[in-house]
C-alpha cells in the first residue's frame, strides 16, 4: 500500500469521522472530513485527494449522488461507499454509479485497510494496463509522422495477405516516394524536411478510407495497405494522391512563397502480381523506381511495366 495517502472521510456523524480519523492517521495518513456530500464537493475543490471513504446516507447529497459527481470530475479517485447490511442494495448502485467498493456497518477498522489496499491494488492494475497499451499503441507508430512504422506494416501486410488468400479477395500496395526530397533538405535543412513528411503524411491519410493503412517505409518513403482493393480502383487512389500532393502549396521557410512537390506511386496488386507479401513489396517497389525513371510525378503499375518490359517472374 501506498505509504502515506491523502483519504477524505464523508459521514455526518461526527464521533464516527472522529475515529476513523484518527484510526488511519495513526497509519501515517493524512486525513480530510467532510459533514456532507456538497461539503465533501468543496473540499474536492481545494484539495488533492488519493481516496474516498463516504458513507451511503448522507443529508443534502445521498451517496451514489455523490460518486456521480466524483466520476463527473475525471480525477480518478476511487469511492469507497459505507452501509448498513440492510441497505447492502444501496451499496451495489453505488458501484454501478461507479464506486470502487463497498462495506458494511458495523465493521472492523482493520477491515478498512483490507479493502483500502485492494482498491489501490485495482487502480494499479488499471493503470498498469492502460500504459501497456499505451506504450504498445506508441512502438507501432513513426514518431516523426505518426503513422504506423516499418515494422508494423510488415506485420499488418502479412496479416492482410492471409486474410485475403483465405476469402479470395483482392488487395493492393502503394509504394510512396516524396520526388526529389534530397534537394528540400539541402536547401531547407532538415527540419523543413521533417515540416514535408508531416504534411505529406496527413495529405496520404485524407487520400484513403479509414480502413486502409498508412505507414512510413523508410526516409521520405511511404507505403499504402488497400484492402478489398483490385487495381482498378488502386489506380484511382493512386492518382488522387499524386494529385493532391501536386495540388498543394507546402509552406517550407515562413515570408517565402509556397511551393509545389510531386510524388511517385508504384502499385501492385494481389493475387494479380504476387501472392505472397515479400513479393508484393518487390513489385510495388519495381513499379515506384520505372516510375521515377519515367519522369516522376506519376503513377506506375507493376502489371503494365511487365507487359512494357516483358519480365519475368521469379
Amino acid at each position: 500500500m501506498k505509504k502515506s495517502l491523502r483519504i477524505l472521510v464523508v459521514d455526518d456523524e461526527e464521533t464516527f469521522r472522529s475515529t476513523l480519523k484518527e484510526f488511519l492517521a495513526a497509519y501515517g495518513h493524512y486525513i480530510l472530513d467532510a459533514g456532507n456530500g456538497v461539503q465533501a464537493l468543496e473540499v474536492l475543490d481545494k484539495a488533492d485527494v488519493d481516496l474516498i471513504i463516504s458513507d451511503m446516507r448522507l443529508p443534502k447529497m445521498d451517496g451514489i449522488t455523490f460518486t456521480h459527481k466524483v466520476i463527473e470530475m475525471e480525477r480518478d479517485i476511487p469511492v469507497i461507499v459505507m452501509t448498513a447490511y440492510a441497505s447492502i442494495e444501496s451499496a451495489v448502485e453505488a458501484m454501478k454509479a461507479g464506486a470502487a467498493d463497498f462495506i458494511t456497518k458495523p465493521f472492523k477498522f482493520k477491515h478498512i485497510l483490507f479493502i483500502i489496499e485492494r482498491v489501490l491494488e485495482n487502480k494499479q492494475l488499471k493503470e498498469m494496463a492502460v500504459k501497456s497499451e499505451y506504450y504498445k499503441n506508441l512502438s507501432n507508430l513513426d514518431g516523426m509522422t505518426g503513422l504506423y512504422n516499418y515494422r508494423f506494416f510488415k506485420e499488418m501486410l502479412q496479416q492482410e495477405i492471409e486474410r485475403h488468400h483465405r476469402y479470395n479477395r483482392p488487395l493492393s500496395l502503394l509504394m510512396i516516394d516524396i520526388d526529389d526530397f534530397k534537394q528540400v533538405n539541402d536547401s531547407y535543412g532538415h527540419l523543413v524536411g521533417d515540416q514535408v513528411l508531416k504534411q505529406i503524411s496527413t495529405l496520404l491519410k485524407e487520400s484513403v478510407r479509414s480502413c486502409d493503412m498508412v505507414a512510413r517505409y523508410g526516409g521520405e518513403e511511404f507505403a499504402v495497405i488497400l484492402p478489398e482493393t483490385a487495381e482498378e480502383k488502386a489506380i484511382k487512389v493512386s492518382e488522387r494522391i499524386v494529385s493532391t500532393t501536386r495540388g498543394h502549396e507546402f509552406k517550407l521557410i515562413e515570408g517565402e512563397a509556397p511551393q509545389n512537390l510531386s510524388v511517385t506511386v508504384g502499385l501492385a496488386s494481389f493475387p494479380k502480381d504476387a501472392e505472397e507479401s515479400r513479393q508484393l513489396i518487390e513489385y510495388s517497389d519495381h513499379a515506384l523506381y520505372a516510375g521515377k525513371k519515367a519522369g516522376k510525378d506519376q503513377v506506375s503499375i507493376y502489371s503494365e511495366n511487365k507487359k512494357k518490359s516483358g519480365a519475368q517472374e521469379n
